[in-house]
């Protein structure tokens, strides 16, 4: 198949037809978006998963903290609300019901260089989760954890082993009751627990490299992008009724200054406003900086919603060094039983939303591996060379805005001057050309992989638009 009908088979949001249980116990390491997922897939394959969370996964729509990023904006993207719906069926409709904002097309403000882009609607029905990520989270975290062979154990995991060239075992370091067959632990005394498959959704900081190096299997390579990216968000009461949602963002030319902002109606009435920077541009905890900001920097409507909107909290500030990936597809070696989904495998520059839908993806990925018939003695190969389209289609995404920065100095991908030229163009053509419109938004919202774009009649299509113009507003 091509990278185009690989990408569209991972996120079809057709239920499976038939699932058998071959596994007897499976275990997941953190409970994050990509673990919660993964133990939903594993939920109709093993007869029993366990999954290892340090932190407390009862408080509600609160952040967690192992997830410090989880107070700024997040969203959704249409291919990770699409597997939430097939893993959940009827999550999205439920979410509404709870609280969740469906901003119309109308109620869209979409800014580049301080100008209104005016496009044409989409073909297709694209539907956004737009809300707080610890709403979000929970309600994924509920649903996973009342299946009833899912259950959770408290604990902060240690390590893994090996039988041969199997992972046999997790080590963990309970933090309290709740550990499996064991008595209350004392402080730093580990439990170990047999698993006939692992899977590491520890997120950034997964320690799975340096674990499979002490027990002489080779690491996988680590690629950064330094993005430097600098966020503050905050909290405004929200109008009953009131809803624009926008997205704001510029380019890095001579005179202007890179930055972006969203602006996100949640529930429980309010705004959620993010302003971001990178590199030296550094937006503070200040009150008064992050209004200063919303006036100067960015289009009418952040001065809208910040300065006739009472303030819920502080503002929160938050920094990402780098996007990074870790391909374990490619090491020539690798131990079976486990697995490795999330973060742990590649996270992005946040400001594109693509983290928690890609987690979503990577479950589609491990229930396709897990229907396959798979030989459990062998490494899952299978498993990981579909999450590499994943993370290839999101990465390309990502990055190919974020080395436009000028203090991006790389790494370049092979061909990255003539893709660039091309995704420039195909986006121009966009903002008046409905088809190429839909095109270019199945692709950002993760629905369609990089490459359909660069289909002949959609290059064509883009390159006859060359002497039309797109209409664009700056007023309200």
């Amino acid at each position: 198949m091509s990278l185009a009908e690989d990408f569209a088979a991972i996120t079809t949001a057709e239920r499976p037809a038939r699932t058998d249980v071959i596994l007897r116990r499976a275990v997941v390491l953190g409970a994050s978006m990509a673990g919660l997922m993964a133990a939903r897939v594993l939920s109709d394959h093993a007869e029993e998963v366990l999954v290892i969370e340090r932190d407390e996964t009862d408080a509600g729509d609160d952040p967690r903290p192992g997830v410090p990023q989880g107070t700024q904006v997040h969203a959704l993207l249409p291919a990770g609300a699409a597997q939430l719906d097939r893993w959940f069926p009827g999550f999205y409709n439920d979410a509404v019901a709870e609280g969740l904002v469906e901003p119309t097309p109308d109620q869209a403000y979409t800014f580049v260089n301080g100008v209104r882009r005016v496009t044409p609607p989409p073909l297709t029905e694209i539907r956004t989760l737009i809300s707080t990520r610890p709403f979000l989270e929970s309600r994924v975290r509920q649903r996973t954890l009342a299946l009833p062979n899912v259950r959770l154990v408290a604990g902060r995991a240690d390590g893994i082993g090996f039988t041969g060239d199997r992972v046999t075992s997790v080590r963990y370091v309970p933090a309290g009751p709740g550990s499996p067959g064991a008595s209350p632990a004392r402080s730093e005394e580990k439990v170990s627990i047999d698993a006939d498959l692992v899977v590491d959704a520890t997120g950034r900081s997964s320690k799975l490299s340096d674990w499979l190096g002490a027990a002489g299997w080779p690491e996988p390579k680590l690629t950064r992008m330094p993005i430097k990216l600098n966020y503050a968000s905050a909290l405004f009461e929200r109008k009953p009724g009131e809803i624009l949602l926008s997205t704001s963002q510029t380019m890095a030319e001579p005179g202007q200054t890179a930055r972006m902002g969203g602006i996100l109606p949640v529930e429980r009435d309010r705004w959620l406003v993010l302003v971001a920077g990178f590199a030296d541009d550094r937006p503070s905890r200040e009150t008064e900086d992050f209004h200063r900001r919303c006036r100067e920097d960015f289009p009418w409507v952040y001065s809208h919603v910040v300065d006739n909107n009472p303030m819920v909290g502080s503002v929160v500030t938050y920094h990402q060094a780098d996007s990074r990936r870790r391909d374990y597809d490619e090491l020539d070696r690798f131990p079976a039983g486990l697995v490795v989904a999330g973060d742990a495998v590649a996270s992005f520059n946040p400001i594109y939303g693509q983290g928690m839908t890609s987690a979503t993806l990577h479950a589609s990925c491990l229930s396709a591996y897990l229907r396959s018939n798979p030989s459990l003695d062998e490494p899952a190969w299978d498993y990981l060379r579909q999450v590499r389209v994943v993370v290839d289609a999101a990465w390309q995404i990502s990055t190919f805005a974020d080395l436009a920065l000028p203090h991006v100095n790389g790494p370049f991908p092979r061909g990255y001057k003539v893709t660039r030229f091309f995704t420039g163009l195909i986006f121009s053509a966009s903002l008046y050309d409905a088809r190429l419109n839909d095109d270019f938004a199945r692709v950002t919202t993760m629905l369609a992989h990089p490459s359909s774009l660069a289909q002949p009649k959609t290059l064509a299509r883009a390159l006859r638009g060359l002497i039309p113009r797109p209409v664009a507003t700056t007023d309200r």
